[in-house]
């Protein structure tokens, strides 16, 4: 009989002496450094502890083998009162242990994407912009011109496309919104639609800050007038709808064709925006200089000449053409 008490006394002895191994390897393997060598992004999925550990390992970022399953699955029992798990796009540091990758995976924040709109972009232009943009989902209504705010939007994996157009609309809403409500009331815009026309003109007409109220000015009193607003990128746009630049520069024949949204030709402004404006444009409509000018011109440094008759925006034309031929003379092409 004591044979047999010590034998059960032995056998017991290996048992918990065994458990304790095991306990002190599970404990070590909890906080030891895991297999990533370097940094790394991974899209966590939706599901349980066997799907989230299966990526993880096959990732590099959790060991194979038996004992690292038991000690992340007894791990995310013990600690379950942390919080779930987030299904989504986590960065693990490198050489994580369990314990920090149970940390990532419930505290981390995801990563984040930008996606920038420049401004005087197309309604074409910007769809091809969100149909690329990537960790991005699924298809998208195609915008209306002038529909979206150019800004730079911050976006996490996964996130709708269609629920990204929706946000940049709303960022357009607000804005002319608030252009609308500060504006220097003028006869000539009559609506909030006139003031996004009119901004999308003058974001295409240029890019410099400070020219931006005067070429305001100058289809505004256009306008009062009765003259047509004559505007190249007008022209462009009726000829391709936002496609992208001709290829060539704008001919006599091209400033004729009778298009909806050919200033030479339509009275008024263009019956819809011609690209998405920024907030500077959409100021310049509701905020225009003051002055009598009607015409302006590139001066071919990047900039326009304003002014008020006739007579001098001739002379401005034909320097500005006399200083392109004599640029074209000091740099002829070449003949193969």
């Amino acid at each position: 009989m004591r044979r047999v008490l010590a034998v059960c006394g032995l056998a017991f002895l290996v048992l918990v002496l065994s458990g304790l191994g095991t306990l002190f390897m599970g404990v070590r393997q909890y906080n030891a450094p895991g297999p990533l060598a370097e940094q790394r992004t991974l899209v966590v999925p939706h599901g349980g502890t066997g799907q989230v550990l299966a990526s993880l390992q096959a990732a590099g970022i959790v060991e194979q083998g038996w004992l690292a399953q038991k000690v992340f699955e007894a791990a995310t029992v013990l600690t379950r009162v942390d919080g779930a798990f987030h299904a989504a796009e986590l960065v693990f540091p490198a050489h994580a242990s369990i314990h920090q990758v149970l940390l990532v995976l419930r505290h981390g924040k995801p990563v984040v994407h930008r996606l920038t709109v420049p401004e005087g972009l197309s309604a074409i232009q910007i769809a091809n912009l969100l149909e690329h943009a990537p960790f991005m989902d699924g298809s998208f209504p195609f915008p209306d011109e002038g529909s979206v705010m150019p800004l730079t939007y911050d976006y996490e994996w996964g996130m709708p496309r269609a629920q990204m157009l929706a946000r940049m609309q709303h960022a357009m809403d607000r804005a002319i919104d608030q252009a609308w409500e500060s504006r220097v009331v003028d006869p000539a815009i009559v609506n909030r639609h006139d003031l996004l026309v009119l901004a999308s003109m003058i974001e295409r007409e240029t890019a410099i800050a400070s020219e931006r109220p005067m070429v305001a000015r100058v289809f505004l009193n256009r306008l009062h007038q009765g003259m047509r607003l004559q505007s190249d990128p007008t022209v462009v746009y009726g000829l391709n709808k936002g496609a992208g630049p001709l290829g060539h520069a704008l001919s006599h024949a091209d400033l004729q064709q009778p298009t909806a949204y050919n200033t030479y030709v339509i009275a008024g402004v263009p019956p819809g925006p011609i690209c998405s404006p920024g907030m500077a444009a959409l100021y310049a409509a509701a905020h225009p200089a003051q002055g009598d000018q009607l015409y302006f011109v590139a001066n071919g440094l990047g900039g326009h000449d304003f002014t008020s008759t006739l007579d001098d925006h001739n002379r401005h034309v034909a320097a500005f053409r006399a200083s392109r031929r004599a640029a074209a003379q000091a740099s002829p092409g070449t003949n193969d």
